[in-house]
Order: structure tokens, then C-alpha cells, then sequence
């Protein structure tokens, strides 16, 4: 990977010159030696008693299978092994997140067991980030979560977001999901880190949402780390009404757990399922976020891209370039057709171009139409926020369709008039 330019202060442009046929580091290829020289095994017995023994409650007789959710493992898991490009590097890392997830399914039903009350908690008025990935919904997210009065859902927590029993704070006051999620971003900021420059994912940044519904495995978040249309095609067969219900009683257990404050939600899952988030929140008030689909769609493979030199045993541009313009259609093609479904005085349209530094008036707005007001603690936190996040301060990557996938931006361009006839996007 090469780096020309200047981008924030001192911090250099970062171009790939090795994208799609990468140079490893000394670090990264004695990663995959190690790693590949240990295949991993997907067991769904054993997979479950791993994760019934961390969650330390006895034998739950098997885990809940309300709703079919047996099914949608075994297609989970399915899908998984139906990629055979994965490194033993992700299928490892894919297989300890099945056992994250049971085992925090487990954890959360054993939790409402004891805590019954926890479900007649109110999850009430709600801000809701919709949005494209790549299209500022991390930062906007981040930015109204520096309000103290909201609650919102940082990655440490996303990750493990009910203790297993007997689990807690030592004598240190650590948190130990906390510690856990501080090694793995360190030990990923050593194997690969151009990352915090796309998208990083520090243990105190905000995170989404569907990895709280993937613990009922209905959201599209497996299609992020493995080829696998077979499992979007399960996803997008469900009815997320039910399981949108599901991210509610999860969000009630959190509230329980750390603090009854105003929730602020964000996920570009939702563009496809404005139906079940308004069903589920009626009361939301819903910030949209547009962005030119060129910029979403060379952002999000080229960081998929890069990631893939260390997750497959080969990178292949073309089949990146379809199957995420497909995905980001047909997630724009649903924003347009349900956009409605949320009422206008409790929504809000942003542009990316809106997201400069200068968001307060927007943020004014986005409180006036929830009935709120911005106070004086909330507005020294956006200031704050503001200030210690510039554009590009891990600095800036130089995206190149022609060179990398062999399209041009104006041919990528003319298959979504649809969007920029719809709303109010800016060619980039």
C-alpha cells in the first residue's frame, strides 16, 4: 500500500496501490500461518454447549427456538460454509462470533427470566439514524450521542450487551466485556490498520444496532464478513416485524442493565425495513442521511477490499463491485418506496455534503421535531465532539473505480436515477 498527498495536518493520503493484489506485512502473513494451519470446524452442538457454558447458567435444555431461530442458525451456518474462499483466519473469527451470539441469547432469557418487569419498560421517542453505509450515519450518530442525556449503544457493549453470570467489574472497575473489546480493537489496529481510516471501531464509538437483532440471527451484518447470498436471501425472506420486536426487548434489558436515558439508534439495515422500525417505534423521530450511491458503493468495496486480504484466500474486484451495487439498490430502491411510512414532521433529510462541522442548526431541527430542546450540556458535547473528530483525521483514502474495479463513476451513477430523483443527493 502506497501513500501520496497530505490529507488532515500531517497525516498522508492513503492510496492503495496493492488493493486487489496485496503486499502483506511481516505481521499479517505470520497471522495467516498460524491461523491457517488450524482449521475450524462449524459443530452447532458443540458451538451451543461453548456458549451454555460461558454464559454460566446451567443447561437450558438447548437454547430458545421461538420463531424458528434453529432454522435460521442452520442457514446462518450454512452460508458460511458455503463460501469457500474464507481464510481459516474468518472462519475462526465467524465461528466465535456464533458462540457470542448464543451466548448472549442465552444470557438475555435467563436475565427476563429473573427480571420479568424488564419487558414493561418504556423505549420511548427515540432518534433513529436511517441511512446508506459510507454515508455519514457513524458520525451523525456519534455527534448526538455526545448529548449526555441519550442512551446510546458503544461497541463494547453491541458486542456482549448482557454480563454472563457472575460476571462483572473487578476490583480494578473494568468492565470486563470492555477489556475484552479494548484487546481485540488493538490486536486489529496491529494486523490492519488502515481500518480506523474506514470505518474504526474503537470499544467507546458507537455502533449499530443490528448486532443486537442478530442475536434473534435475523439482520444482514454476515453479508459484511463472507460471501453469502444464500443467508440474504433467508434475511430478506423474514418478517422483521417480529424481530424488530425482538431488538426492542434487547434495548429494554440494556435500559434495565445501565440506565433508563433516550435511545439513539442507527443502522442502514433500516432503509429496507421502515415497515417493522415504525411498527416497533412509533414514536421515533427519523434522521436520513443521502449520500451519492458512487461514493457509498466505492467506499464500502474498497474497504471490503482491503479487508479481504486478510479474511480470503483471493480478492475478487468484479464480484465486489456487483454484488454491492446490487445490495446498495436494493436497500435505496426500499428507502424510496417506505420512505413515507415515517411522518415528515418527525423526520428529517440530511446530505452528506450537510455533514462539515457544522451540523448544530440540523441538530436544532432534529430536536424541534422530537419535541425536545438542545441543552446547554448537550450543546458543549456536540461542540466537543465536533472539535476532536475532523473529517479524515485518521486520514483520507484515495478511491479509484476505473483502476481498482474497471467502472467509471458515471456508468455506476446512471443506475440510480431513481435516488437522485427522489431526493436531494450531490454527485461527488
Amino acid at each position: 500500500m502506497g501513500a501520496a498527498g497530505f490529507g488532515v495536518g500531517d497525516i498522508p493520503d492513503i492510496d492503495f496501490d496493492d488493493l486487489t493484489s496485496p503486499r502483506l506485512t511481516d505481521v499479517q502473513r505470520q497471522i495467516l500461518e498460524y491461523t491457517e494451519a488450524r482449521p475450524v470446524e462449524f459443530d452447532i452442538d458443540r458451538m451451543l454447549a461453548e456458549a451454555i457454558a460461558a454464559a454460566g447458567v446451567g443447561d437450558p435444555d438447548g437454547i430458545d427456538d421461538a420463531g424458528g431461530f434453529g432454522d435460521r442458525l442452520r442457514a446462518h451456518v450454512g452460508a458460511i460454509e458455503a463460501d469457500e474462499g474464507l481464510r481459516q483466519l474468518t472462519r475462526g473469527s465467524l465461528r466465535q462470533r456464533i458462540v457470542r451470539l448464543l451466548r448472549n441469547r442465552i444470557s438475555l432469557t435467563d436475565l427476563l427470566e429473573r427480571y420479568p418487569e424488564i419487558e414493561s419498560i418504556e423505549i420511548e421517542k427515540p432518534f433513529i439514524v436511517v441511512g446508506m453505509p459510507r454515508s455519514g450515519t457513524t458520525h451523525l450518530v456519534n455527534l448526538i450521542a455526545a448529548d449526555p442525556g441519550r442512551r446510546a449503544l458503544p461497541y463494547w457493549e453491541s458486542q456482549e450487551p448482557v454480563p454472563a453470570r457472575g460476571q462483572g467489574p473487578g476490583v480494578s472497575g473494568v468492565d470486563p466485556r470492555y477489556a475484552r473489546a479494548r484487546a481485540e480493537h488493538d490486536a486489529l489496529m496491529a494486523s490492519a490498520p488502515v481500518v480506523a481510516a474506514m470505518h474504526d471501531r474503537y470499544p467507546e464509538a458507537i455502533e449499530e444496532e443490528v448486532e443486537l437483532l442478530d442475536l434473534d440471527l435475523a439482520a444482514y451484518v454476515l453479508e459484511w464478513h463472507a460471501r453469502v447470498p444464500g443467508w440474504r436471501d433467508c434475511y430478506l425472506l423474514l418478517d422483521q416485524t417480529r424481530h424488530y420486536a425482538y431488538l426492542r426487548k434487547v434495548l429494554q434489558a440494556l435500559t434495565f442493565l445501565r440506565g433508563p436515558r433516550t435511545w439513539v439508534l442507527k443502522s442502514p439495515q433500516h432503509c429496507e425495513q421502515l415497515g417493522p422500525l415504525m411498527a416497533t417505534f412509533p414514536d421515533a423521530t427519523v434522521v436520513f442521511t443521502h449520500r451519492d450511491p458512487v461514493a457509498v458503493i466505492q467506499s464500502t468495496i474498497t474497504m471490503m477490499a482491503y479487508s479481504d486480504r486478510l479474511r480470503r484466500t483471493s480478492i475478487d474486484p468484479q464480484w465486489l463491485l456487483a454484488y454491492w451495487t446490487d445490495r446498495v439498490h436494493r436497500l435505496l430502491g426500499a428507502c424510496v418506496r417506505d420512505r413515507d411510512l415515517v411522518p415528515a414532521e418527525r423526520s428529517i433529510d440530511v446530505g452528506f455534503h450537510e455533514l462539515n462541522g457544522s451540523e448544530l442548526p440540523l441538530l436544532e431541527e432534529l430536536y424541534r421535531r422530537a419535541g425536545s430542546e438542545v441543552s446547554s450540556k448537550a450543546r458543549e458535547g456536540f461542540r466537543r465532539y465536533l472539535d476532536g473528530n475532523p473529517r479524515g483525521r485518521h486520514g483520507r483514502i484515495r478511491y479509484d473505480l476505473r483502476r481498482h474495479f474497471g467502472v467509471s463513476p458515471d456508468e455506476l451513477r446512471g443506475r440510480f436515477d431513481f435516488y437522485f430523483n427522489r431526493f436531494e443527493v450531490r454527485d461527488e
